[in-house]
């Protein structure tokens, strides 16, 4: 009698042979909102699958991505979409399968090789079906200038007290913004703000479950304190910030302008581009906090158009995506972006180490606006960016922010009713 583990692999084998030879010549087309990664993707990432896979070809295909979501499911209403979905955490792809846009993919191997938190931003609320396969997630934290630093005699700060102080340097030397984040597109005040630094006041999957079932509220301690903190950065984010967008924002940072630059892992590319020499330090907890959380938030996966005419081929493409050469060449590639899989990947980029060694020094969760509360109207997600921008531009207060917030759920999500 077999082994367990050697009969689930013969399994794997078997349906994966079956796969590849269902699939036939043909041509893929990516859906997705990555266009800053569109090189690596056609110079990295497809022709090392067609080196296994010759008989398919191909094609990457990004949408901008503030466009993304109404352009693709245009395209999917229209039947015109491609044959590959690039997918969004969460709700946004939950929508797209529930209307039958993507296909179910339980059946790949591969999905073996991950774990159900990582799979549960693309799989339904009942945990039967998974739709996408995961493909990365992003951490949260803080870049900075490695030559600054040097200059001004700084340390990694610590704590959030040792953060502020940090910031009070850089402003009285004066030749440096010393935090670099702008409020003009708003959506980076929520997610490299409130969502960077916010987890170590609610506590993580702790705080951000007990909102989804009613036993937290937005107006409670940890998420006004959070706005209360978020308020403080405003003297440090130099002249023009109000009308500062995020390309205004890496720049900034990327040209030496900037000491501290408040940080998605994704942008460890963009900088590396730049030349940069740059550290990382986790979101610094506030004073008498025990234990320290990070967001490190399930970001990408990628399905299946379940109107695909080249359904085989496509199955073949998403099983080698949940591989471990796909996930080395992925780690290593768009450094930042960190595999989801249970594979051995080795991170050659230093920052990108750093950011992903916090996983074993403090507790991860995501961001708690994406499952399940931002279903309703108004959007919690869309909220969020707003008030996060006004706090910082001070023009709201933190108490009234998460009134806000708070008031905005009660409105659709019974929980938030009682």
């Amino acid at each position: 009698m077999l082994k367990t583990g050697l009969k689930t692999m013969l399994l794997a084998a078997v349906a994966m042979t079956a796969i590849a030879g269902a699939a036939s010549a043909g041509k893929l087309t990516i859906e997705s909102w990555r266009n800053d990664d569109a090189t690596i993707w056609k110079e990295k990432i497809i022709p090392a699958f067609m080196a296994k896979y010759p008989d398919i070809q191909v094609e990457f295909n990004p949408t901008a991505p503030k466009e993304y979501n109404a352009a693709l499911n245009a395209r999917l209403e229209g039947g015109t979409a491609g044959d590959i979905i690039t997918c969004r955490p969460f709700d946004a792809s939950l929508e797209l399968f529930n209307k039958g846009h993507l296909a179910p993919l339980n059946d790949l191997p591969s999905m073996a090789n991950f774990s159900d938190v990582a799979k549960s931003a693309w799989t339904t609320d009942d945990g039967k079906t998974t739709f996408c396969v995961p493909m990365g997630s992003v951490i949260h934290g803080f870049i900075y200038n490695k030559d600054i630093f040097k200059e001004l005699g700084l340390s990694e700060p610590k704590t959030e007290e040792e953060f502020l102080a940090t910031l009070d340097k850089i402003k009285a030397n004066g030749k440096y913004v010393p935090l670099v984040l702008g409020t003009n597109d708003q959506w980076e005040a929520a997610t490299m703000g409130f969502q960077n630094i916010g987890p170590n006041y609610w506590k993580g999957e702790a705080g951000r479950k007990a909102l989804i079932d009613g036993t937290a509220k937005f107006t409670d301690a940890p998420y006004v304190d959070t706005f209360k903190a978020l308020a403080k950065w405003a003297p440090y984010m130099g002249d023009g910030y109000k009308a500062q967008t995020y390309p205004d924002s890496q720049n900034l940072f990327g040209l030496g302008k900037g000491a501290i630059y408040a940080a998605g892992s994704w942008d460890i590319s963009t900088f590396r581009g730049q030349n940069v020499p740059m550290g990382a330090f986790k979101a610094p907890p506030p004073a008498g906090a025990k234990d320290c959380y990070i967001s490190d938030h399930t970001d990408i996966g990628i399905g299946m158009n379940a109107k695909t005419p080249n359904a085989a081929d496509a199955k073949v493409f998403l099983d080698w995506i949940g591989s471990e050469e796909f996930a080395n060449i992925f780690a290593n590639a768009l450094p930042g972006f960190f595999p989801l899989s249970s594979a051995k990947v080795t991170i050659s980029d230093d920052v990108a180490q750093s950011f992903v060694s916090w996983r074993g020094q403090c507790k991860s969760t995501i961001r708690n606006s994406y499952q399940i509360l931002s279903r309703g109207t108004p959007n919690l997600e869309n909220e969020l960016w707003n008030v996060s921008a006004q706090v910082l531009n001070g023009t709201m207060t933190p108490d009234a922010a998460a009134a806000q917030l708070e008031d905005g759920l009660k409105k659709w999500y019974k929980p938030h009713q009682k």
